[in-house]
């Protein structure tokens, strides 16, 4: 009789754990530490990330799995391959960054925002967007997502007294709860047609449901990708985004922007690619479809901001990260026409790494403004350049990396891998429409870029930039300019290993 006790392989799941812990200490020691230290927490949270981010190095020399059936070695609960690494990277990066910001946005808060509360949360939600990539059945693969989702809800409402912080959080909450309920209804569809939960199970045996049950299956498989597309921010499950950007700590808004995506975007390519590839006559043209919707509808948006409106800087962003959704959604679609999936995979792992490092810097940015800006107006960035030469160039720099033109190489690259996704899949149609949507995106990107180096309106008032946001900057900025100097390596350092 074979051992039900499962063994655990610690090291595998090091990272999201270790986030985890080090949340719990922060938490704890927040009852102990008087109001004049509790900085230290802050410091605590970034050390505790960067410590999870390092724990991947001991796991990039080959694949891991843990919690097991014991009956059946490739059924796991729990996978640590190149796909889990490459995502783990990129989210537990992500929320370094966020949390370096959230840094001085504490401190300018002047205990406005509880810090204790505030770095439980964030290193919560991160632990979760770390499990999520390594998740390989669809229970664990919920609740790492509602794991990422919970504290996110609380961070988006966090702003003591402000309205516009809890109607944010409000609708952010209610429509991912309702996105969520619908995900389970189809997790417990695709269950009850196949018998298992595991993704390699389900693969399976979801090519040999009985006939009655066929249309079952669809409909579970439609309904699971529902949450996930939530998370992406694809429409038409987008109307939360502008609202409730505006409404959170602009360090959370560029934590959702970069890793709620993530946490989207991977659960995306694990219900699809790896537990429901026969399928492709279905979640394919559904996603491909999701994709020129969310483009399109993303980059008019953006396109529709007034410069002099409130908080329109914001608003563009968050507009343009709908836009960017789109181009992501585009080579998961493709996998499901392309002989390499594969390949298709990596190119929309590749985009994400791109997308993350230049939005992350473009809020960084968009933070340094809004300390002396706090409407944090489109119009509010002219004449940057006149006031700190360095934040604009950069700031240039950030934004024709996300229209794709030179200087910004990355950026070129990275679409012309999507696209070439689309091609290849013989979606030329989604290629026309991303094509079309990348000319309207040329058109806000430059219009801000421009504005940057514009005579400003009276006297220049200086920016002092502090230490965090500083660090912030320069670290999106250096990757940033090394990737657009060797395009490929993104590419290379994005190839799956799903297969």
């Amino acid at each position: 009789m074979s051992s039900l006790v499962q063994s655990v392989d610690w090291l595998a799941i090091a990272p999201p754990t270790l986030a985890a812990v080090v949340g719990l200490v922060v938490l704890v020691a927040d009852l102990f530490i008087g109001e004049e230290r509790k900085a230290v927490l802050g410091w605590v949270s970034v050390a505790g990330l960067a410590a999870s981010a390092l724990m991947l190095l001991p796991l990039r020399d080959g694949d891991r799995a843990t919690f097991c059936l014991t009956g059946d070695a490739h059924a796991c609960s729990y996978t640590a391959d190149r796909f889990t690494l490459v995502i783990q990277f990129l989210v537990l990066g992500g929320a370094l960054l966020a949390a370096l910001l959230s840094v001085t946005a504490l401190k300018d808060a002047n205990k406005d925002l509880p810090e204790g509360e505030f770095w439980f949360l964030l290193l919560s939600s991160a632990a979760g967007a770390a499990l999520l990539p390594a998740s390989r059945d669809l229970a664990t693969l919920i609740v790492a997502l509602e794991v990422a989702s919970l504290p996110a809800f609380a961070l988006v409402g966090i702003k003591r007294g402000d309205k516009k912080s809890s109607e944010a959080a409000l609708k952010f909450f209610l429509s991912s709860v309702t996105a969520t309920a619908v995900s389970l209804m189809g997790v417990s569809f695709v269950y009850a047609t196949t018998g298992s939960l595991y993704l390699t199970q389900i693969a399976d045996k979801i090519q040999h449901v009985d006939g009655q049950f066929h249309t079952l299956a669809q409909a579970g498989v439609v309904l699971t990708l529902v949450g996930f597309a939530f998370k992406t921010a694809a429409v038409p499950f987008h109307f939360w985004v502008p609202d409730t950007y505006v409404g959170a700590p602009l360090p959370i808004a560029a934590y959702l922007s970069v890793v709620g995506k993530a946490v989207g975007f991977s659960g995306l390519i694990l219900v699809t690619v790896v537990a429901l590839p026969s399928y492709g006559d279905v979640w394919g043209p559904a996603l491909a479809t999701l994709a020129a919707f969310t483009m399109t509808v993303g980059n008019v948006g953006a396109l529709r901001q007034q410069a002099t409106r409130a908080y329109s800087a914001v608003r563009l962003l968050a507009w343009s990260s709908v836009g960017q959704a789109g181009y992501l959604l585009v080579p998961i679609a493709s996998a499901a026409y392309s002989k390499d999936a594969e390949k298709a995979i990596g190119s929309t792992v590749a985009y994400a790494l791109m997308y993350a490092v230049v939005n992350l810097g473009a809020f960084a940015v968009a933070a340094l403004v809004a300390r002396t800006s706090p409407l944090n107006r489109i119009s509010d960035y002219r004449g940057l350049y006149a006031r700190s030469p360095l934040s604009a160039l950069i700031l240039g720099f950030f934004l024709l990396c996300l229209a794709g033109l030179p200087p910004g190489i990355i950026g070129l690259f990275a679409k012309v891998t999507v696209f070439a996704a689309a091609v290849d899949a013989g979606l030329g149609w989604l290629a026309v429409v991303m094509a079309v949507n990348v000319v309207i995106a040329l058109f806000y990107y430059l219009q801000w870029t421009t504005l940057l180096f514009r005579a400003p309106e009276g006297e220049s008032e200086k920016h002092r930039v502090p230490a965090p946001l500083t660090a912030a900057i320069a670290l999106t900025a250096v990757l940033g300019i090394a990737l657009s100097g060797a395009p490929q390596l993104v590419l290379r350092f994005s190839a799956t290993g799903l297969f």
